[in-house]
């Protein structure tokens, strides 16, 4: 603990040279400020431990329907405290940023996520073979179990973040049970580089609905991934198809997993196992969906993107769900500073706000008429009304700039004098 020591003294200097003697200085101590969010995050527990919360209220009850405990709680229970609490923009002072990133404890938080993630499926298999329980009940346990499954990848996208290779090979543990083992590669060598462009397979376009989106994206990914593997194997002069390859050893994990749980428990899991997999990943890719919708990075003069900057993202500092979510809403900190450890990401000025957190977003995303109505203005503000410079999907190009491109009032205005600038500028 050396280093967190080490750490004290400088910062504990630090203060005391830019205060003198004022008490203020004191509280950026690492000492003595306090991270209000420090045991909230144990909170996020909650949705691995649900069929075990799940089971034991049928059992206390008989009531068959809290089965379906996980999709209540995490599209019902978090939008409505994402609304009852608010919202804190608060950030972590610098001067104890390293500190709390040096800080274990919120390792070992997401590290408890994966044991009792596993602990939750070999429990829901035993409950689908041996439990007694309706066809109804058994799809209800496995919506609990595809949302801890989706869950369970935001586990890994932080763990798959990071240097550490023992946190790489946890983050390829947890993206087992959905299945998406390649998407560690896509979204660290793919979409953190190619994010809000039209290249990119997880950023959404405006005009796209996110059922036309899902499909793109599940493709796009899993050709992404094996793009970027094929060009990493071949400067290793190694096999594509060998286990060298990260999306062949990952999905082979899935593989060894699903197969292990038929063989113990029989063939009565496997459907359901399949069924949590693809809710599991589809919750990913809502997610997905809502964090860069519409925006776009405009190209330089030589061709090339832009810089990603905090406003190609969209944020939320809704407490529940960023609790739930291990600060993802903090997106654009995230995309500015990738190996930022959760409990250190900060909130930025400059960065577009959703209306609500993430988890009341997504079920606004399924419904396509309700997303428009309540994210295309926003969207449009954004941008000055001009829809031109959002990441618009192509097959829908013309409706878009029919509905939005210059018609009658302030909007068209904003949109002609956007564009005579964007002209001016070329």
């Amino acid at each position: 603990m050396s280093s967190v020591e080490g750490a004290h003294d400088s910062y504990g200097d630090e203060a005391h040279h830019h205060h003198h003697h004022h008490d203020d200085g004191v509280e950026l101590t690492p000492a003595t400020w306090k991270d209000g969010k420090r045991y909230a995050w144990l909170l996020g527990l909650i949705v691995p431990l649900a069929p075990f919360i799940a089971w034991g209220l049928v059992e206390a009850t008989g009531v068959d329907a809290f089965w379906f405990l996980g999709p209540v709680l995490v599209f019902g229970v978090f939008p409505l405290l994402d609304l009852a609490i608010g919202t804190d923009p608060d950030n972590p002072p610098d001067s104890v940023l390293k500190w709390l990133e040096q800080d274990r404890y919120y390792r070992w938080c997401t590290y408890a996520f994966i044991p009792l993630q596993y602990a939750g499926l070999v429990l829901a298999c035993w409950l689908w073979a041996d439990g007694g329980l309706s066809v109804a009940a058994s799809i209800g346990l496995a919506l609990t179990m595809g949302v801890v499954s989706g869950i369970a990848i935001n586990t890994a996208h932080e763990l798959g973040h990071k240097r550490a290779s023992n946190e790489r090979w946890l983050s390829k543990v947890a993206l087992a049970q959905s299945g998406y083992g390649h998407f560690f590669i896509e979204h660290n060598r793919g979409h953190h580089v190619r994010v809000a462009t039209p290249e990119d397979p997880a950023s959404s376009r405006v005009g796209e609905s996110f059922w036309e989106f899902l499909p793109r994206t599940v493709k796009g990914s899993v050709t992404s991934a094996w793009e970027l593997e094929a060009v990493r194997l071949d400067r290793l002069r190694a096999r594509h198809l060998s286990l060298k390859n990260d999306i062949v050893n990952a999905w082979l994990m899935t593989v060894v997993l699903f197969a292990a749980l038929t063989l113990i428990f029989g063939w009565v899991v496997l459907p359901y196992l399949l069924l949590q997999a693809v809710i599991g990943f589809s919750l990913l890719e809502v997610v997905n969906y809502l964090e860069h919708y519409g925006l776009l990075r405009q190209r330089r003069e030589d061709g090339r993107y832009e810089r990603t900057r905090p406003e190609h993202s969209w944020n939320s500092n809704n407490v529940a769900s960023n609790v739930l979510l291990y600060h993802l809403q903090r997106h654009s900190d995230h995309h500015a500073n990738p190996m930022r450890r959760y409990q250190a990401l900060r909130h930025m000025d400059g960065a577009p706000q959703l209306p609500t957190g993430y988890a009341g977003m997504i079920v606004l995303a399924w419904i396509p008429p309700l997303w428009r109505r309540v994210m295309d203005h926003r969207l449009l503000d954004h941008y000055g009304g001009d829809v031109t410079r959002a990441n618009i999907h192509p097959r829908t190009r013309d409706k878009v700039l029919r509905r939005y491109g210059g018609g009658s009032g302030a909007a068209g205005a904003g949109g002609a004098a956007g564009a005579a600038a964007a002209g001016g500028a070329a």
